[in-house]
């Protein structure tokens, strides 16, 4: 890291103390951003990192609600307005034990970068809550998404801030937080969130978009090397909705896909996922991978060591942050791993990334790779402001054709400063660039 962004760097460690993902997240992209500084002196001039790292909302508050059994329960709610330079905030909520500030603002500053690759005008943001609703019932889950709701309307809007899903927070989740919005704002304002309903303002091919992202990513990696997926041996990482549609895209483009996970460990199936078998499970049944390899005779699960113990060509991390580690990467490319493209969020830890990076792996980092998600939130949000919908098949040829236009943008990016096929740069480079150009342009707010 050059000494000026160290100066930074070191201010951002003081301001933002024990937030260890923010500042992975802050370091990673610093790293690269050491020639641009020294041919973009006007961004040193005008502040932009140290206005970068500094969200320009952080707003924290407390949501009480009621279970099934009477108990008054509490949990903390979070959105992080992160960066406006490119359109309103744009970025998902997380309902998970795991919820912090520091987490949440990880997650923002990812966005802001992951968003303006995408080409489409849309800021960075990011928000959620501590709430776990795994084990809850549909109306306890209801009766906090409406607290949540009832403080959070008072901060969004269609032209502000346009949350959408993120873990544990599916159409369900959504469909109870709009009702809310509704409810306390009287207008029918669908393009304030995304992930919605078919029926109510959604967008086909939404729920497949992230995972057909990476996938698509991948495929365009694997192009400049004279691979494809056809053929070829593939593992993802967890099974909520990114997982699944990875798996799907993964098999449309003739690859085996012989493992997913969750928390309680994998499912290695020889003969390749039964997608049907792993959507009843996770989507309709809300049961655990065990369920499904006891419907799955050519299914095994395994509760210890690691999915990437497993000898692939592909890899596909769609489960949380740090998900694989410097020595599971050293297992992946001991293997003969071809290529690896992030789904989840910053999913590899800096350590494996370094080791994709010198081995010569393919690997498409998350800001780049995971963006189908919100670009086709983009798209939904398109659909609103039109009152229009689009078919499926149209709205997944937009996502090829964005998830293809990063892909050029990354090479484009890397070529110019010296950094050819290097995705980790390129992205970072491409994303802020497109922020820093626009932030300064509309003076210094």
């Amino acid at each position: 890291m050059e000494t000026q962004l160290e100066n930074i760097y070191a201010d951002v460690l003081r301001r933002n103390p024990g937030e260890p993902e923010f500042h992975q997240a802050v370091t990673e992209v610093f790293e690269s951003l050491g020639p641009v500084m020294a041919r973009r002196p006007e961004y040193v001039e005008a502040g932009v990192l140290e206005r970068l790292c500094e969200p320009e909302r952080q707003i924290i508050f407390r949501v009480p609600w009621v279970d099934d059994a009477g108990r008054v329960q509490i949990n903390r709610g979070f959105r992080v307005q992160y960066n406006s330079a490119l359109g309103p905030y744009k970025g998902g909520l997380r309902f998970h034990p795991s919820v912090n500030i520091g987490i949440i603002k990880f997650l923002g500053f990812e966005q802001i970068f992951k968003n303006s690759l995408t080409g489409m005008p849309i800021g960075g943001g990011k928000g959620g809550s501590d709430f776990d609703p795994h084990g809850k019932s549909d109306a306890e889950v209801m009766r906090f998404c409406q607290s949540f709701m009832t403080e959070l309307a008072n901060h969004i809007g269609e032209y502000t801030d346009v949350p959408a899903g993120d873990i544990g927070v599916g159409g369900r989740e959504i469909g109870y937080l709009f009702g809310q919005y509704r409810r306390v704002t009287n207008s029918y304002e669908s393009g304030v969130l995304t992930g919605k309903g078919l029926t109510w303002g959604g967008s086909r091919a939404r729920t497949e978009a992230t995972g057909y992202g990476a996938v698509i990513f991948a495929n365009e990696m694997l192009k400049t090397k004279g691979k494809s997926f056809d053929g070829a041996k593939v593992t993802v990482s967890g099974s909520g909705n990114v997982a699944i549609y990875a798996v799907e895209k993964a098999q449309q483009f003739g690859a085996t896909v012989q493992a997913f996970s969750d928390s309680s460990g994998y499912i290695v199936d020889e003969a390749g996922v039964d997608l049907a078998l792993l959507r009843e499970v996770k989507e309709v049944q809300r049961g655990r991978i065990a369920d499904y390899a006891a419907q799955r005779p050519s299914a095994r699960v395994v509760t210890g060591g690691s999915i990437w113990d497993l000898p692939t060509d592909i890899a596909l991390p769609c489960a949380t942050q740090n998900e694989l580690t410097g020595a599971d990467a050293a297992t992946l490319i001991k293997n003969g791993v071809w290529a690896v493209s992030e789904g989840a969020n910053m999913p590899s830890t800096p350590e494996a990334v370094s080791a994709f990076r010198e081995a010569g792996v393919l690997f498409g980092p998350g800001k780049a790779a995971n963006a189908g998600g919100v670009a086709t939130s983009a798209l939904e949000m398109q659909q609103n402001a039109s009152r229009d919908s689009w078919t499926f098949d149209h709205t997944v040829t937009r996502l090829t054709d964005i998830m293809v236009g990063i892909h050029e943008t990354c090479l484009a990016a890397a070529d110019t400063y010296g950094k050819p096929g290097d995705y980790v740069f390129g992205a970072n480079v491409a994303g802020f660039t497109k922020v820093a150009d626009a932030m300064i342009a509309q003076g210094i707010i």
